[in-house]
């Protein structure tokens, strides 16, 4: 089964959106792990050929900074 290249368009921007403003914060507030997940957010759209990993390797990388400032840090 092929999937969609818009739907695939559709996910790399909403993803590359989260990921730049992630980026902005995890700069402005100097929080590492946002600016890292805010990079991987928007380099790894390119790399996933699979829709299910890529949304599901997004979406750990968006809970993560909160999961890690509020449990851990």
């Amino acid at each position: 089964m092929r999937s969609d290249p818009s739907l695939r368009l559709l996910l790399a921007l909403l993803f590359g959106s989260v990921g730049l403003g992630y980026m902005l914060y995890g700069k402005k507030q100097g929080h590492a792990v946002a600016l890292g997940c805010g990079v991987l957010l928007v380099v790894i759209p390119f790399g996933f050929s699979n829709l299910a990993a890529l949304v599901a390797v997004a979406l750990v990388l968006m809970v993560l900074p909160f999961l890690l400032s509020r449990f851990l840090i």
